[in-house]
């Protein structure tokens, strides 16, 4: 559980770190999903919540056969990331608009991104096979 405080990110590292060691996940792959959950994670505390509202951000994290499913509930305003359009590569970094990577990177990254909205929760769940990624 975090609070929807962006400190709270390093509480996120420790956490997937953990999870990456006892699956014995590549490095480079423990690397790529602490970027996509900051990402995630960043978007639903800019986004979800007031400002000045404490809510809490529930991530949990289930391996399912070859899947590992992190599922990110939070209580605050509907908000759907898949929708935000893929950004428009050819434009130059200074054209893009600001935050418009999180769920383009997250794509890139995860295999299977779903959201819904369930007892006015927002749930974001994201699939990645880690099959390949773990150390002999």
């Amino acid at each position: 559980n975090m609070k929807n405080d962006i400190n709270e990110i390093s509480v996120l590292y420790e956490f997937i770190e953990q999870v990456g060691s006892d699956l014995n996940l590549d490095a480079s792959l423990i690397m790529s999903l602490n970027l996509a959950l900051e990402e995630a994670v960043s978007n639903i505390i800019m986004y979800a919540f007031p400002k000045e509202d404490h809510q809490n951000i529930k991530l949990d994290v289930n391996k399912k056969g070859s899947d590992l499913v992190f599922t990110l509930t939070d209580s605050g305003v509907a908000f759907d990331p898949t929708i935000k359009d893929d950004p428009d590569l050819d434009l130059s970094a200074e054209d893009r608009p600001i935050g418009g990577l999180g769920i383009f990177l997250i794509k890139q990254i995860m295999n299977e991104v779903t959201y819904s909205r369930m007892d006015d929760n927002n749930v974001f769940i994201m699939k990645k096979h880690i099959d390949n990624n773990i150390k002999d």
